[in-house]
């Protein structure tokens, strides 16, 4: 395995890199008017995509555990004020975690998460409801905590949740139920999350929704952050 996980495009632009490999969640990231914390909520995706890559891009398990402990040891360097290796995701991610103060826990938990999908074994939907929740629902809740700080970020969760549920429901049509219910308490808990942190969540309002034009997609976008609901 090579020192560092490999990206295809210049290392050093994770915006771009982002548009390209996660076009929701970066459209949404645009709504974020402060340029630091939209730089920090950057590099929270691109490390959470970082971690994403590890099932997909290896012949077989034991390599994607290799890759997830190389993340493992890039918290350790953050975590125990070591000097962080050079890579661009790994560098940005540890200045987001100096600036807005976030702690190991939730992090390590976007790590452990990926594990599931090391087996090759159908997840059922007890699983994917779990996974989902520890991908795309903390990922949401930890950008909302980056937005708003010391607010109730907690119902965040439940909106990235139903777009990661989403896309695995696109995947395997046998979890559309229960992407249905989880979709329904996401809209239900919007009206508890502060305003301002509504950016992270804003791509949940095309979950569910792989179709459609980018033009298309942008407007739903659009309207969603202007009603505040997904």
């Amino acid at each position: 395995m090579d020192d560092a996980p490999q990206e295809d495009l210049d290392p050093a632009d994770l915006d771009t890199q982002l548009r390209r490999v996660d076009p929701d969640r970066w459209m949404s990231s645009r709504f974020i008017g402060d340029a630091d914390k939209r730089a920090d909520v950057v590099a929270l995706y691109a490390f959470d995509h970082e971690l994403a890559r590890a099932p997909r891009i290896t012949s077989n398990s034991l390599l994607g555990e290799i890759r997830l402990t190389w993340w493992r040891e890039v918290l350790d360097e953050i975590f125990e004020g070591r000097p962080v290796r050079r890579h661009p995701t790994a560098q940005a991610l540890a200045e987001a975690v100096r600036r807005r103060g976030l702690t190991r826990p939730p992090l390590e938990t976007l790590i452990d998460a990926r594990y599931r999908e090391l087996d090759a074994s159908p997840m059922d939907a007890k699983e994917a409801l779990a996974w989902a929740r520890d991908t795309g629902g903390l990922a949401a809740e930890i950008a909302a905590l980056i937005l708003a700080p010391g607010a109730d970020v907690g119902p965040a969760r439940a909106a990235g949740t139903a777009w990661a549920l989403g896309r695995k429901a696109a995947e395997a049509p046998v979890f559309g139920g229960v992407f249905e219910k989880t979709l329904a308490g996401a809209r239900a808990a919007m009206k508890h999350l502060p305003p301002e942190a509504f950016p992270a969540v804003a791509h949940a309002a095309l979950a569910g929704r792989r179709k459609g034009s980018d033009l298309a997609r942008r407007l739903r976008l659009i309207w969603a952050v202007a009603r505040g609901r997904i």
